[in-house]
């Protein structure tokens, strides 16, 4: 459940970044926002394996 409120936190995070890459062009948002989708990508795995992990334990 930790990891999940990572996400959450993490997407929050993102929300002004995403804004000004799409709606001001900023460049440099962008590279935030494709750092943090990575992030987001690796937390998300990290939750998948965990609950698979749960699921056959």
């Amino acid at each position: 459940m930790e990891k999940f409120e990572e996400i959450k936190k993490l997407v929050a995070g993102l929300e002004e970044d995403v804004d000004k890459f799409y709606n001001k062009e900023n460049n440099a948002a962008g590279t935030r926002v494709r750092k943090g989708m990575q992030d987001l990508k690796n937390l998300a795995q990290a939750i998948r394996l965990e609950v698979q992990d749960k699921k056959n334990g």
